[in-house]
Protein backbone atom coordinates (compact mmCIF):
# COMPACT_ATOMS: atom_id res chain seq x y z
CA UNK A 1 0.00 0.00 0.00
CA UNK A 2 1.55 3.26 -1.18
CA UNK A 3 0.98 6.83 0.48
CA UNK A 4 2.23 10.34 -0.08
CA UNK A 5 5.73 9.83 1.78
CA UNK A 6 6.65 6.68 -0.18
CA UNK A 7 8.57 7.93 -3.22
CA UNK A 8 9.60 10.92 -1.70
CA UNK A 9 13.39 11.98 -2.38
CA UNK A 10 16.17 11.75 0.09
CA UNK A 11 15.71 15.81 0.27
CA UNK A 12 12.74 14.77 1.99
CA UNK A 13 13.59 13.06 5.04
CA UNK A 14 15.74 14.47 7.71
CA UNK A 15 17.88 11.28 8.26
CA UNK A 16 19.27 11.23 3.98
CA UNK A 17 19.04 14.47 3.66
CA UNK A 18 20.91 15.62 7.05
CA UNK A 19 21.72 13.06 9.49
CA UNK A 20 23.76 11.06 7.15
CA UNK A 21 25.87 13.85 5.62
CA UNK A 22 28.32 15.81 6.22
CA UNK A 23 26.65 19.10 6.66
CA UNK A 24 29.37 20.69 4.00
CA UNK A 25 27.90 18.33 1.43
CA UNK A 26 24.66 19.68 2.03
CA UNK A 27 22.31 20.44 -1.33
CA UNK A 28 19.10 20.80 -3.17
CA UNK A 29 18.59 23.87 -0.72
CA UNK A 30 16.59 25.63 -3.17
CA UNK A 31 15.40 25.34 -6.90
CA UNK A 32 14.85 28.46 -8.43
CA UNK A 33 11.22 28.92 -9.60
CA UNK A 34 12.63 31.02 -12.68
CA UNK A 35 15.57 31.03 -14.76
CA UNK A 36 18.55 34.11 -13.81
CA UNK A 37 20.05 34.70 -17.51
CA UNK A 38 23.53 36.78 -17.17
CA UNK A 39 21.60 39.62 -19.45
CA UNK A 40 18.83 40.13 -16.53
CA UNK A 41 18.91 43.34 -14.40
CA UNK A 42 19.32 42.61 -10.91
CA UNK A 43 19.02 45.45 -8.16
CA UNK A 44 19.67 44.16 -4.62
CA UNK A 45 18.20 45.88 -1.51
CA UNK A 46 17.63 45.26 2.05
CA UNK A 47 19.63 44.35 5.46
CA UNK A 48 23.70 43.56 5.82
CA UNK A 49 23.43 40.77 4.49
CA UNK A 50 22.12 41.78 0.42
CA UNK A 51 25.24 43.39 -0.08
CA UNK A 52 26.77 39.83 -0.27
CA UNK A 53 24.22 38.65 -3.17
CA UNK A 54 25.30 41.65 -5.27
CA UNK A 55 28.72 40.90 -5.06
CA UNK A 56 28.15 37.39 -5.48
CA UNK A 57 26.45 38.29 -8.40
CA UNK A 58 28.79 41.29 -9.77
CA UNK A 59 31.68 38.42 -9.85
CA UNK A 60 29.77 35.53 -11.32
CA UNK A 61 29.15 37.47 -14.82
CA UNK A 62 25.64 38.63 -14.27
CA UNK A 63 24.26 42.60 -15.08
CA UNK A 64 23.98 43.63 -11.56
CA UNK A 65 22.15 47.00 -12.11
CA UNK A 66 23.83 50.12 -10.56
CA UNK A 67 21.54 53.14 -10.37
CA UNK A 68 23.48 55.58 -8.37
CA UNK A 69 26.68 55.01 -9.04
CA UNK A 70 29.52 57.68 -7.54
CA UNK A 71 31.87 60.10 -9.36
CA UNK A 72 33.98 59.10 -11.70
CA UNK A 73 36.83 60.93 -10.16
CA UNK A 74 36.66 58.46 -6.64
CA UNK A 75 38.45 55.24 -6.05
CA UNK A 76 35.96 52.51 -5.71
CA UNK A 77 37.22 52.67 -2.07
CA UNK A 78 35.98 55.72 -1.30
CA UNK A 79 32.87 55.27 -3.07
CA UNK A 80 32.27 52.79 -1.17
CA UNK A 81 32.92 54.33 1.93
CA UNK A 82 30.25 56.93 0.56
CA UNK A 83 27.79 53.90 0.18
CA UNK A 84 28.25 54.02 -3.54
CA UNK A 85 27.80 50.75 -4.63
CA UNK A 86 26.94 49.02 -1.87
CA UNK A 87 22.95 48.63 -2.93
CA UNK A 88 21.26 49.61 -6.46
CA UNK A 89 20.87 52.81 -5.05
CA UNK A 90 22.24 54.76 -2.16
CA UNK A 91 19.40 53.85 -0.02
CA UNK A 92 21.39 52.19 3.50
CA UNK A 93 20.14 49.55 4.76
CA UNK A 94 16.44 49.02 4.54
CA UNK A 95 15.51 46.77 7.46
CA UNK A 96 12.05 45.93 7.26
CA UNK A 97 9.39 45.71 5.03
CA UNK A 98 7.51 48.97 6.09
CA UNK A 99 10.88 50.84 5.31
CA UNK A 100 10.73 48.93 1.93
CA UNK A 101 7.23 50.30 1.14
CA UNK A 102 8.23 53.74 1.90
CA UNK A 103 10.90 53.50 -0.24
CA UNK A 104 8.67 52.71 -2.97
CA UNK A 105 5.47 54.48 -2.40
CA UNK A 106 7.93 58.41 -2.22
CA UNK A 107 9.74 57.08 -5.39
CA UNK A 108 6.74 56.67 -7.21
CA UNK A 109 4.82 59.87 -5.82
CA UNK A 110 2.26 58.31 -3.61
CA UNK A 111 3.25 59.84 -0.70
CA UNK A 112 4.93 63.20 0.19
CA UNK A 113 8.73 62.70 1.62
CA UNK A 114 9.08 63.92 4.73
CA UNK A 115 11.46 66.58 5.49
CA UNK A 116 12.99 65.90 8.50
CA UNK A 117 16.46 66.09 9.15
CA UNK A 118 18.98 65.10 12.00
CA UNK A 119 21.64 67.31 13.20
CA UNK A 120 24.82 66.46 15.17
CA UNK A 121 27.50 68.75 15.99
CA UNK A 122 26.50 71.44 12.98
CA UNK A 123 26.54 68.64 10.61
CA UNK A 124 23.38 67.35 8.86
CA UNK A 125 21.80 63.47 8.33
CA UNK A 126 18.89 61.78 6.97
CA UNK A 127 16.93 60.15 9.24
CA UNK A 128 16.37 57.59 6.52
CA UNK A 129 19.60 57.03 5.33
CA UNK A 130 21.91 58.47 8.69
CA UNK A 131 25.19 56.71 7.52
CA UNK A 132 25.43 57.32 3.88
CA UNK A 133 27.88 60.34 4.63
CA UNK A 134 30.25 59.52 7.55
CA UNK A 135 30.64 63.19 8.57
CA UNK A 136 27.10 64.25 7.79
CA UNK A 137 26.02 66.59 5.05
CA UNK A 138 26.55 70.30 5.94
CA UNK A 139 23.26 71.78 5.14
CA UNK A 140 19.63 70.61 5.25
CA UNK A 141 19.20 71.82 1.69
CA UNK A 142 22.27 69.11 0.95
CA UNK A 143 20.46 66.35 2.63
CA UNK A 144 17.06 66.97 0.72
CA UNK A 145 19.14 66.85 -2.62
CA UNK A 146 20.93 64.22 -2.11
CA UNK A 147 17.73 62.34 -0.78
CA UNK A 148 16.02 63.37 -4.07
CA UNK A 149 18.30 62.21 -5.77
CA UNK A 150 18.69 58.45 -4.41
CA UNK A 151 14.61 58.73 -4.91
CA UNK A 152 14.93 59.22 -8.52
CA UNK A 153 17.62 56.37 -8.56
CA UNK A 154 15.04 53.82 -6.48
CA UNK A 155 12.40 54.51 -9.18
CA UNK A 156 14.78 53.35 -11.98
CA UNK A 157 15.46 50.30 -10.18
CA UNK A 158 11.81 49.80 -9.67
CA UNK A 159 10.95 50.32 -13.40
CA UNK A 160 14.19 49.23 -14.93
CA UNK A 161 14.99 45.53 -13.12
CA UNK A 162 14.41 42.26 -14.25
CA UNK A 163 14.94 41.01 -10.78
CA UNK A 164 14.35 42.81 -7.20
CA UNK A 165 16.32 41.32 -4.69
CA UNK A 166 15.33 41.87 -1.22
CA UNK A 167 16.97 40.65 2.40
CA UNK A 168 14.60 41.24 5.36
CA UNK A 169 16.14 42.04 8.51
CA UNK A 170 13.99 43.17 10.60
CA UNK A 171 10.69 43.23 12.82
CA UNK A 172 11.77 45.85 15.45
CA UNK A 173 11.41 49.82 14.29
CA UNK A 174 10.79 53.29 15.75
CA UNK A 175 8.46 55.57 14.15
CA UNK A 176 7.11 59.19 13.85
CA UNK A 177 4.78 59.56 16.35
CA UNK A 178 2.25 61.94 14.65
CA UNK A 179 3.07 60.47 11.13
CA UNK A 180 4.00 56.99 11.03
CA UNK A 181 6.71 56.82 8.95
CA UNK A 182 9.31 54.92 9.84
CA UNK A 183 13.41 55.36 10.26
CA UNK A 184 16.82 53.57 9.76
CA UNK A 185 18.23 53.75 12.94
CA UNK A 186 16.40 55.18 16.61
CA UNK A 187 16.71 58.80 16.64
CA UNK A 188 19.92 60.01 19.03
CA UNK A 189 21.91 56.53 18.04
CA UNK A 190 23.44 57.32 14.61
CA UNK A 191 22.43 61.45 14.92
CA UNK A 192 19.45 63.57 15.80
CA UNK A 193 17.76 63.72 19.27
CA UNK A 194 15.13 61.12 21.04
CA UNK A 195 12.03 62.49 22.12
CA UNK A 196 9.82 59.70 23.62
CA UNK A 197 6.74 62.01 22.75
CA UNK A 198 7.69 62.13 19.06
CA UNK A 199 8.64 58.84 18.62
CA UNK A 200 7.64 55.47 19.14
CA UNK A 201 8.62 51.80 18.95
CA UNK A 202 7.04 49.14 16.98
CA UNK A 203 7.76 45.78 16.59
CA UNK A 204 5.59 44.79 13.48
CA UNK A 205 3.61 41.62 13.82
CA UNK A 206 3.27 38.82 10.93
CA UNK A 207 0.05 40.72 9.67
CA UNK A 208 1.52 43.65 9.90
CA UNK A 209 4.89 42.45 7.70
CA UNK A 210 2.70 40.25 5.49
CA UNK A 211 0.52 44.06 4.80
CA UNK A 212 3.61 45.72 4.29
CA UNK A 213 5.09 43.22 1.63
CA UNK A 214 2.57 42.82 -0.43
CA UNK A 215 1.99 46.47 -0.54
CA UNK A 216 5.36 47.30 -1.55
CA UNK A 217 5.45 44.35 -4.23
CA UNK A 218 1.63 45.48 -5.42
CA UNK A 219 3.18 48.61 -6.20
CA UNK A 220 6.31 47.86 -7.89
CA UNK A 221 4.45 44.89 -10.29
CA UNK A 222 2.21 48.18 -10.77
CA UNK A 223 5.00 49.93 -13.40
CA UNK A 224 6.51 47.14 -13.81
CA UNK A 225 4.80 44.38 -14.67
CA UNK A 226 7.40 41.64 -15.53
CA UNK A 227 9.40 42.18 -12.97
CA UNK A 228 10.52 39.02 -10.48
CA UNK A 229 10.73 39.50 -6.74
CA UNK A 230 13.57 37.05 -4.92
CA UNK A 231 13.11 37.48 -0.80
CA UNK A 232 15.67 36.47 1.17
CA UNK A 233 15.42 36.39 5.42
CA UNK A 234 19.31 37.93 7.27
CA UNK A 235 20.74 35.27 9.65
CA UNK A 236 22.67 37.58 11.39
CA UNK A 237 20.91 38.21 14.46
CA UNK A 238 19.33 41.33 16.07
CA UNK A 239 22.54 43.48 17.98
CA UNK A 240 19.90 44.94 20.54
CA UNK A 241 16.15 44.68 21.08
CA UNK A 242 14.17 47.18 22.52
CA UNK A 243 11.24 44.92 22.75
CA UNK A 244 12.05 44.15 27.27
CA UNK A 245 13.20 40.67 26.64
CA UNK A 246 15.94 38.65 25.89
CA UNK A 247 18.27 39.50 22.55
CA UNK A 248 17.45 35.79 21.89
CA UNK A 249 14.20 35.82 22.32
CA UNK A 250 13.69 38.55 20.10
CA UNK A 251 15.45 37.38 17.24
CA UNK A 252 13.94 34.38 17.27
CA UNK A 253 10.31 36.07 17.10
CA UNK A 254 12.05 38.63 14.38
CA UNK A 255 13.37 35.91 12.10
CA UNK A 256 10.50 33.53 12.53
CA UNK A 257 7.77 35.98 11.63
CA UNK A 258 9.80 37.42 8.44
CA UNK A 259 10.34 34.15 7.62
CA UNK A 260 7.09 32.89 7.61
CA UNK A 261 5.66 36.26 5.90
CA UNK A 262 8.66 35.54 2.97
CA UNK A 263 7.67 31.67 2.62
CA UNK A 264 3.63 32.89 2.29
CA UNK A 265 4.41 35.83 -0.25
CA UNK A 266 6.59 33.19 -2.52
CA UNK A 267 4.09 30.39 -2.03
CA UNK A 268 1.44 32.60 -3.11
CA UNK A 269 2.88 34.94 -5.72
CA UNK A 270 4.13 33.04 -8.75
CA UNK A 271 6.52 36.02 -9.91
CA UNK A 272 7.79 35.76 -6.14
CA UNK A 273 10.56 33.49 -5.11
CA UNK A 274 12.45 32.62 -1.51
CA UNK A 275 16.33 31.88 -1.55
CA UNK A 276 17.46 30.34 1.74
CA UNK A 277 20.33 32.14 3.21
CA UNK A 278 18.87 32.09 6.64
CA UNK A 279 18.69 28.09 6.48
CA UNK A 280 21.71 27.63 5.41
CA UNK A 281 23.36 29.77 8.04
CA UNK A 282 21.24 28.95 11.17
CA UNK A 283 19.54 25.21 10.80
CA UNK A 284 20.89 22.89 13.69
CA UNK A 285 22.80 20.49 11.23
CA UNK A 286 25.11 23.02 10.54
CA UNK A 287 26.10 23.57 14.56
CA UNK A 288 26.73 27.13 14.47
CA UNK A 289 29.91 27.07 12.13
CA UNK A 290 29.16 29.79 10.14
CA UNK A 291 29.47 32.24 12.95
CA UNK A 292 32.36 34.27 13.90
CA UNK A 293 33.07 33.85 17.66
CA UNK A 294 30.75 36.68 18.79
CA UNK A 295 28.12 34.52 17.66
CA UNK A 296 26.57 37.12 15.49
CA UNK A 297 28.07 38.03 12.17
CA UNK A 298 28.70 35.45 9.52
CA UNK A 299 32.22 34.33 8.59
CA UNK A 300 33.66 34.71 5.23
CA UNK A 301 33.50 31.01 5.05
CA UNK A 302 29.64 31.65 5.72
CA UNK A 303 29.07 33.75 3.10
CA UNK A 304 31.11 32.01 0.54
CA UNK A 305 29.03 28.71 1.32
CA UNK A 306 25.78 30.48 1.57
CA UNK A 307 26.56 32.45 -2.14
CA UNK A 308 27.88 28.75 -3.76
CA UNK A 309 24.23 27.28 -3.05
CA UNK A 310 23.03 30.64 -4.59
CA UNK A 311 25.19 30.58 -7.41
CA UNK A 312 24.68 26.89 -7.98
CA UNK A 313 21.02 26.95 -8.08
CA UNK A 314 21.08 29.73 -10.72
CA UNK A 315 23.54 27.64 -12.57
CA UNK A 316 21.66 24.60 -12.87
CA UNK A 317 18.32 26.55 -13.29
CA UNK A 318 19.60 28.56 -16.41
CA UNK A 319 21.54 26.39 -18.23
CA UNK A 320 20.09 25.99 -21.81
CA UNK A 321 17.52 28.82 -21.00
CA UNK A 322 16.12 31.11 -24.04
CA UNK A 323 17.46 34.23 -23.65
CA UNK A 324 15.54 37.76 -24.48
CA UNK A 325 16.28 37.83 -27.84
CA UNK A 326 15.06 34.57 -28.37
CA UNK A 327 19.07 32.78 -28.75
CA UNK A 328 20.16 29.92 -26.17
CA UNK A 329 21.94 32.03 -23.13
CA UNK A 330 25.42 31.28 -22.14
CA UNK A 331 25.12 29.80 -18.47
CA UNK A 332 26.64 30.98 -16.05
CA UNK A 333 30.01 28.65 -15.00
CA UNK A 334 29.09 25.97 -12.04
CA UNK A 335 30.26 27.00 -8.47
CA UNK A 336 31.94 24.52 -6.51
CA UNK A 337 30.97 24.11 -2.80
CA UNK A 338 33.03 25.68 -0.27
CA UNK A 339 35.16 22.80 1.47
CA UNK A 340 35.75 22.20 4.71
CA UNK A 341 39.20 23.09 4.68
CA UNK A 342 38.77 26.62 2.37
CA UNK A 343 40.44 29.11 2.59
CA UNK A 344 38.82 32.28 2.06
CA UNK A 345 40.81 35.44 2.83
CA UNK A 346 38.69 37.11 -0.31
CA UNK A 347 35.46 36.95 1.92
CA UNK A 348 36.91 37.98 5.04
CA UNK A 349 38.39 40.89 3.57
CA UNK A 350 34.80 41.69 2.11
CA UNK A 351 33.39 41.48 5.09
CA UNK A 352 34.99 44.37 6.69
CA UNK A 353 33.05 46.86 3.90
CA UNK A 354 29.92 45.37 4.89
CA UNK A 355 27.60 48.47 6.14
CA UNK A 356 25.44 47.65 8.63
CA UNK A 357 23.63 51.10 10.12
CA UNK A 358 21.93 49.11 13.08
CA UNK A 359 25.31 48.01 14.71
CA UNK A 360 25.82 51.19 15.86
CA UNK A 361 23.60 49.90 18.83
CA UNK A 362 26.55 48.02 20.41
CA UNK A 363 28.35 50.92 21.61
CA UNK A 364 25.30 51.62 23.65
CA UNK A 365 25.46 48.39 25.64
CA UNK A 366 26.25 48.30 29.54
CA UNK A 367 30.17 46.94 30.49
Amino acid sequence: MTHPYSDLPAPAFWRTAVSERNPLETSDLWSPKNALLPSDSVVTFGSCFAQHISRALRKNGFSWLDCEPGPNFASEKLRSRFNYGVFSARTGNIYSAKALLQWVKWSLGHELVPSEVWERDGRFFDPFRPAIEPNGFASPDEVQASRNQTLKAFRKALTDSDLFVFTLGLTESWENAQRGFTYATCPGTNAGTFDPQAHVFRNYSYTDVHSHLQEALNLMRDVNPSVRILLTVSPVPLTATAAGKHVVVSTTYSKSVLRAVAGAVSDSWGAVDYFPSYEIITAPSFRGMFYDPNMRTVSGRGVDFVMSHFMSGISEHSSGDVSKDGGTSTPPAPVEKVAASASVPEAEAELDDIKCEEEILEAFARK
